[in-house]
């Protein structure tokens, strides 16, 4: 059956399915979002702070790094009190992957030959087994094996590729198939072309990010071309937005990608013009605040906020609930895109907070009726 707007529709690439925990990924699974913190895991309290925050977010996977034993040792703490599946990230050392296996860690990050002999990396394995881990073979631009860089002169797409089938192999012969792959680089690129190789070359499900791509703006952006260009081919079953900032807001970019192509929905999308000497409030102050007070909003819904009526009633037409700005600080309110009341400019805030609290509990309670299950809840 067509749709009814296919310039919308993007035909994701099948992938199998895996399970990071309870968590599926790959298949028809919603991609996951996911960050990693950047306390020391070895300070237990501090690390599950940053997690509560990032749990609080959106996230569906969190990743911690490992790199010695009192951080492996405090990770048996940090997975008893997570909500969601914790990922141990391992460089090097394969002992640190043995104990994060067995202190209850979901999925280990590793590149399998780093580890070293053909008989640590069957260890490896063998715990993963016994612990139900999932293994996420982790390929960097700015780390390719040596033999690689000299083959081919520069990280480029093939040798990437080439590195991320060596890992898979070593895995597959020692009949572990429970992976996902990333082949990572800060140069946009170069990290779209890789991925692009290695999404027609296997059929694991595929990891995305842009590696060390900046601070929140820079970062972002980046992020959101690299990222967003691969969704929209179809590419992607789990996506980490690399950003030199607090790891909740990597969270939040990643949904704001997803729900920019309609992957994925949760909380309000916020629908606001640029603003100019036509608005009837100050819309940029008007929708930080919005944002702000709105964060703790799951439910799936929209918002348009426009400082005057050239395009505030089409905006309002299409989102749940929308606000135009008029004259004489008297502002037009829409509920499910029909004019509904007017609201002056002293009430304007807490009276849209309202609304949205209001519609976010009208459709929680619709789906609870029909016996569904939010993605918030899940």
């Amino acid at each position: 059956m067509s749709s009814i707007r296919p310039w919308r529709d993007i035909a994701r690439r099948q992938s199998r399915q895996i399970m990071v925990g309870r968590v599926p990924v790959g298949g028809d699974a919603p991609i996951t979002v996911q960050t990693m913190t950047n306390t020391l895991t070895s300070d237990a309290k501090a690390t599950i702070d940053q997690i509560r925050r990032c749990e609080d977010a959106g996230a569906d996977l969190i990743r911690v790094s490992c790199p010695d034993v009192e951080s492996t040792t405090a990770l048996r703490q940090i997975v008893r009190a997570s909500r969601v599946p914790l990922i141990a990230d391992i460089h090097f050392h394969y002992k640190r992957a043995l104990e994060a296996a067995d202190a209850g860690a979901a999925c280990l990050r590793i590149n399998p030959g780093n580890i070293g002999s053909s008989e640590r990396v069957a260890e490896v394995v063998r715990a993963a087994k016994a612990n139900g881990c999932a293994i996420r073979i982790g390929v960097n631009a700015g780390s390719l094996e040596k033999d690689l860089l000299e083959k081919y002169g520069e990280p480029c797409p093939e040798a990437l590729v080439e590195s991320a089938l060596d890992h898979i192999k070593l895995l597959q012969d020692h009949d572990f198939h429970e992976y996902k792959v990333a082949v990572k680089a800060s140069d946009v690129f170069l990290a779209v072309a890789a991925y692009m190789q290695l999404a027609d070359a296997v059929d694991c499900p595929l990891h995305l990010g842009i590696t060390e791509a900046g601070g929140l703006i820079g970062g972002t952006v980046k992020s959101a071309i690299g990222i967003g260009n691969m969704l929209w081919a179809g590419i992607g079953d789990t996506i980490r937005v690399s950003l030199s900032a607090e790891p909740e807001e990597e969270v939040r970019v990643g949904f704001e990608i997803l729900k920019s192509l309609g992957l994925r929905t949760r909380g309000v999308r916020v629908v606001s013009c640029p603003s100019c000497a036509r608005q009837g409030f100050d819309v940029i102050r008007t929708v930080e605040a919005l944002e702000s007070r709105l964060s703790h909003i799951k439910t799936p819904l929209s918002l348009s906020v426009l400082g005057c009526v050239v395009n505030g009633p089409g905006e309002a037409r299409e989102t749940d609930i929308g606000i135009t700005g008029g004259g004489n600080g008297k502002h037009m309110v829409y509920l499910s895109g029909l004019t509904s009341h007017h609201v002056e400019s002293a009430a304007m805030l807490d009276h849209v907070v309202e609304l949205v609290e209001k519609k976010a509990a009208e459709i929680e309670a619709a789906m609870n009726d029909a016996g569904q299950v939010t993605e918030a809840a899940e």
